[in-house]
């Protein structure tokens, strides 16, 4: 499925073949020490970010990114294995730029971290270079969140409304389908084009998310970006940062982007690695205080452009080990991002797919996208649901007396229905209008006989 990657000049040479007199190495330095996977160097005039080659013994070109420095020393992380490198190996300076060709030819296709094809199907074309380095956009030329974005999930479209331009964090545990969710949204929504970053991933897991749930309807019109779990910290870090940039490549044409970032705590975890291994100390449970600062660097970029313009609504998942939803990347991620959609594992252990815990969600731009009724009638849902989980243990063990609460008797009345409206089949899109339909539905008034589980409700 892969091809061999071709060194920085190379792709420079490719990319760029106008500019590679600027891209020639200056000067050489030689490499004085290696620790783990930091690689301390001496001899070079290198700025943090730029890029560097170190020459192994059998002639390899590894290619290596300046992350500190201190006094003489400069500190190298690799981006690929450094199998036979030794003391004094060279290390020369090249490309200031980084990039890539970027066109209507990339979607369908799979990227890595470097922007090099991994799906065997040749090099990567466009009629624009597309530079790595982000542009910032000054917040007050963002056009605010107005309009919803269709994503296809009944749950989602109803209850937590996603406005174009909002950053959502998508927080599960493992088992509990967050690659499953994150496929049907691929299919499903209206977005004009969808990226995806695999970021951290098991390798067997990125093809099955190709093959099987993205499937070739979603990869028609995505483009993903993959650095498996097995592929060094910095290609991860870069392969986050790819995937936002093509998104904002998008966003920039006018289009309406859809990014899904799996998972923004691999993201988080990468850079610890970076960060602890150029002798940053650790702070919180063991993450350096550059990785807090590092989140919200790459969450902002996401969101509206000015007025008239494209935007990029973004989900990004984030691991809740032991579904505890007090890990210091899952608080950094609620304080940062605009809303978030838990997955709960009680829920997926009751067949209930996509697992989405209503109660424990919240979509902070739903009020500004939604019409009042809409926003009442999500506000009733959640209002049932909450005042049946509350008497659950009454209601089981039947110490709970019909009469003797009014929203109680609507909440045990509804709620195998209330329980099918949030399950919706693997191959079920729901638009907005139909959902808004059955939500109204399911809350109405009356006997329990009038109410009917909405069409696509089936288990996935």
């Amino acid at each position: 499925m892969s091809q061999p990657r071709h060194t920085l000049l190379e792709r420079l040479r490719r990319y760029q073949p106008d500019h590679i007199a600027a891209v020639e190495s200056e000067a050489q330095g030689r490499l004085t020490r290696l620790v783990g996977m930091t690689l301390e160097a001496v001899g070079l005039n290198v700025s943090v970010g730029h890029q560097c080659e170190v020459i192994s013994t059998d002639q390899r070109r590894i290619e290596a990114e300046v992350v500190g420095f201190a006094g003489e020393k400069v500190f190298l992380m690799p981006i690929q294995r450094i199998d036979g490198v030794s003391p004094g190996a060279r290390v020369m300076p090249v490309a200031r730029q980084r990039g890539m060709r970027i066109g209507a030819g990339l979607l369908g296709r799979v990227i890595d971290g470097l922007g090099e094809p991994l799906d065997g199907r040749g090099p990567i074309t466009g009629e624009n270079f597309l530079e790595f380095a982000p542009e910032r956009i000054n917040p007050l030329h963002r056009h605010p969140i107005s309009e919803p974005l269709d994503v296809g999930i009944r749950a989602i479209n109803t209850l937590l409304t996603v406005g174009r331009g909002q950053r959502l964090g998508l927080f599960a545990g493992s088992g509990v389908g967050k690659s499953v969710l994150m496929g049907m949204m691929t299919r499903f929504t209206t977005a004009d084009i969808v990226i995806v970053g695999l970021v951290g991933e098991r390798g067997r897991e990125v093809k099955e998310f190709i093959d099987h749930i993205l499937g070739p309807q979603g990869l028609s019109r995505s483009v993903v970006v993959a650095a498996p779990a097995d592929d060094a910290p910095l290609m991860r870090l870069r392969a986050s940062q790819l995937a936002t940039r093509i998104a904002e490549h998008f966003r920039d044409a006018g289009k309406n982007v859809l990014l899904l970032m799996d998972s923004l705590t691999r993201y988080a975890q990468a850079q610890r690695e970076v960060s602890l291994a150029i002798g940053e100390p650790p702070a919180t449970k063991g993450y350096p205080p550059s990785v807090f600062a590092k989140i919200p660097q790459l969450v902002e970029r996401a969101g509206n452009a000015a007025a008239g313009e494209g935007s990029i609504t973004a989900f990004y998942t984030v691991l809740t080990e032991g579904d505890d939803l007090q890990d210091p990347i899952a608080d950094a991620a609620r304080a940062i991002l605009d809303g978030h959609v838990v997955l709960s594992r009680r829920l997926a252990e009751e067949g209930i797919y996509p697992a989405v815990d209503i109660e424990a969600s919240i979509s902070r731009a739903m009020p500004n996208v939604v019409a009042e009724s809409h926003l009442g009638h999500a506000q009733r849902f959640k209002q049932l649901l909450a005042r049946y989980e509350q008497n659950r243990d009454l209601i089981n063990i039947g110490a709970y007396t019909p009469g003797a609460d009014p929203d109680t008797d609507a909440a045990l009345e509804r709620i195998s229905h209330l329980k099918a409206f949030i399950r919706q089949g693997l191959d079920h899109p729901v638009s907005f209008a139909d959902g808004l339909r059955q939500l109204e539905t399911v809350i109405m008034p009356g006997p329990a006989t009038q109410v009917r589980p909405p069409p696509g409700s089936e288990e996935a």
